[in-house]
């Protein structure tokens, strides 16, 4: 497939390659899944030498281009992060196999018994920037669910995307599943974006992993069913009851550990009442975080004034808005009016303030005494994820096996008819 062939034609062509592998996916043993995976996870960890060389061409582009450095450290890998991502393969290797599980039987009186069961979804895509190791991450998880994979990466990672998904299919191939479970876009021309997007019949799921402005346009023109999040705008209450150390280790990690990612904590809530308050705010800007406060943080400490749009943005950066809040309906009043359903925390000692947070809070993930870095589907014990979904349907939280299954209902009878 040559770069310049015609968009539509080109997705056209994938998908109908897509949908005979997803046939032959579904019908596949777990035994020959796990195989397949173990063995892209090896070929990832035999071409490492070349999939880093890849990497670094794309890093040096990235960093001509000017890309900031939380772009970056998403598109970055090493020995580390490339180990990593072969570990997360053989995870998802390792996990249970959802398809045909059962989830409920019921018997009806004239004897009839129907059963629900995992199914695949069939083709999924997945359009993404920056980060190269979402190549294996949602790989893995379509051939282990038995969905076939149409990936689109962005223009600044396509070297190491190229790199990964080359070692992927040659380990997958080699184990006996079809190649093309997990094909690659071969170009980074938007239009192809649009064609997937329009690609009803051929793309049974859209999932976006990126900047808001992707999400966005998804959302938008999407005709095929969109599995999304636009923002990390996660908060972290303080309330008055908690351990100053542990609070200070939370929102310190929450915000610092990595920037870039979308578990990170933008938006620091202090109870009014909380006596260390000052100490907190200076504790994250000691750890090198730009803080911007409202009036009252302001009196408090020194940190630069937060304007009425800090509340409402996702820096993925080293920068944080912080507010002093009436208590607890002062914290939730104010998630209710900004957050963006993804991930809240509080931190406190009092167990009943805690449970009325965590009911209340309607976000995809809630903590407790607990750093909102943890938003991941690898900390969630499901290897990996595809995304984080922040909607009410289907799935929500991380998205991994489950959240990439349907289910059918399966009748047995012994020759009931309803007369």
């Amino acid at each position: 497939m040559a770069d310049m062939q015609n968009p539509t034609d080109l997705i056209a062509t994938m998908g109908a390659r897509a949908r005979l592998a997803a046939a032959a996916l579904a019908a596949l043993p777990t035994g020959t899944k796990r195989a397949g995976l173990c063995a892209a996870s090896a070929a990832i960890r035999a071409q490492s030498a070349a999939i880093l060389a890849a990497n670094a061409e794309d890093m040096e582009r990235a960093t001509a281009a000017g890309l900031s450095g939380a772009l970056l450290d998403r598109l970055r890998l090493d020995e580390v992060r490339l180990a990593s991502v072969a570990d997360s393969i053989a995870a998802v290797a390792a996990l249970d196999d959802p398809v045909g599980a059962t989830i409920d039987t019921r018997e009806r009186p004239n004897g009839l018994t129907l059963t629900r069961v995992r199914v695949p979804i069939g083709v999924i895509g997945i359009i993404f920037e920056s980060r190269p190791n979402v190549t294996a991450d949602a790989a893995a998880l379509c051939v282990m669910s038995g969905n076939a994979a149409i990936l689109r990466g962005g223009s600044e990672a396509r070297a190491s995307n190229r790199a990964l998904h080359a070692a992927f299919a040659d380990g997958l191939a080699a184990a006996g599943v079809p190649r093309d479970a997990v094909q690659l876009v071969p170009t980074t021309d938007r239009a192809v974006v649009g064609a997937m997007l329009t690609a009803a019949g051929l793309i049974d799921l859209i999932v976006p992993r990126g900047g808001k402005s992707l999400v966005a346009r998804v959302q938008a023109d999407a005709r095929v069913p969109v599995l999304a999040h636009l923002d990390g705008i996660n908060h972290i209450f303080v309330h008055a009851s908690a351990d100053p150390a542990m609070a200070a280790a939370v929102v310190v990690d929450a915000k610092m550990r990595r920037t870039g990612v979308c578990g990170a904590m933008e938006t620091l809530l202090i109870d009014r009442a909380y006596p260390h308050a000052a100490t907190l705010v200076e504790a994250l800007a000691a750890a090198g975080c730009d803080v911007r406060g409202d009036d009252a943080v302001q009196r408090l400490t020194s940190v630069a004034p937060a304007t009425a749009a800090d509340w409402d943005t996702e820096y993925l950066d080293a920068i944080a808005s912080v507010a002093l809040v009436d208590g607890l309906d002062g914290a939730i009043d104010h998630i209710a009016a900004h957050g963006s359903h993804h991930t809240d925390a509080i931190v406190a000692a009092d167990a009943g303030v805690a449970e009325q947070f965590l009911a209340r809070v309607d976000s995809a993930i809630v903590l407790w005494n607990a750093s909102t870095q943890f938003a991941d589907g690898g900390e969630f014990g499901m290897g990996a994820e595809i995304g984080i979904a922040t909607g009410r349907l289907h799935a929500r939280g991380p998205v991994a096996l489950e959240g990439l299954t349907t289910y059918k209902w399966v009748g047995r009878g012994t020759g009931q008819v309803r007369g």
